[in-house]
């Protein structure tokens, strides 16, 4: 091939610098951004599930288990943060293999842009929609009379280890969305994936009420040590060993996760 037919925006790509790569990263999530603004039935999943989640638990539930609403919710406002904010991190991969579905991946390779742009780009836009979520969850407890023992210091920092997390898991899903044929099969991947982690868990009843064959699994699952992470932080203030735990496990995720992600994607694009 002659020097006159290599496409500009390739030559480009093989030689995009770190801060360039970054730029260009912003540059797509501020495009996600745009995409969420023209057609804000996406963030159905955030703005409803939060609510919906949050009132049929806690009224269903919170007699059985406390006695009474107020008493349950320092326990299902946690879970319910976690619950859904992780949940929605299925949404990364949906979109990004909906988009490859599209073509517009293959439009994404005759724009002077560094290839892992439109990858990194959708997992930043998504961080946006934890936000949502997270922010959601703490004003309906709010309004539902839930008063965080631990401040208004230690809720920010929950946020943002939720959030940290979240993102983190994400990079599995991506991996689903760039691997898998069809988004519905990522979807449905991925819910097989996180049904049994988040409801075999200590977000809605104490794990010593469960049978014993099914509390050793509820003990190690990594998203009970988040709630119990985000509990204690919420309602005592404390920092305690679920919340290193949480972080070395989203530390171990993005590690393994988004090297073969971004082989994955640069194999498909």
């Amino acid at each position: 091939m002659s020097r006159s037919t290599v496409h500009p925006g390739a030559q480009l790509k093989n030689h995009t610098s770190l801060t360039q790569s970054i730029r260009h990263s912003f540059t797509m999530a501020y495009r996600g951004l745009l995409k969420i603004r023209r057609t804000p039935e996406q963030l159905f999943d955030v703005t409803l599930q939060p609510i919906i989640f949050t009132l049929m638990f806690t009224y269903i539930f919170g007699g059985a288990i406390s006695g009474d609403v107020q008493s349950y919710l320092p326990v299902i406002i946690p879970g319910i943060l976690v619950q859904t904010v992780i949940t929605t991190s299925i949404v990364t991969g949906v979109q990004l293999r909906e988009d490859m579905d599209k073509g517009v991946f293959d439009r994404f390779k005759s724009l002077p842009i560094a290839r892992i742009a439109p990858l990194a780009g959708a997992l930043l836009a998504d961080t946006i929609r934890y936000t949502i979520a997270t922010t959601l969850t703490f004003a309906m407890g709010y309004i539902m009379g839930y008063r965080p023992g631990g401040g208004f210091g230690s809720v920010v920092l929950a946020a943002v280890l939720v959030i940290a997390c979240a993102w983190a898991i994400s990079w599995i899903f991506a991996f689903f969305g760039v691997i898998a044929r069809t988004a519905s099969s990522v979807q449905g991947i991925s819910m097989l994936v996180l049904f049994p982690l988040t409801f075999l868990s200590n977000a809605f009843v104490p794990v010593d009420t469960m049978p014993n064959w099914l509390q050793w699994f509820a003990k190690i699952n990594p998203v009970s040590h988040l709630i119990s992470a985000v509990r204690e932080l919420v309602n005592n203030g404390n920092v305690g060993s679920d919340l290193g735990i949480s972080l070395i496990g989203a530390a171990v995720v993005v590690l393994i996760f988004a090297p073969i992600t971004v082989r994955a994607y640069m194999r498909r694009t």
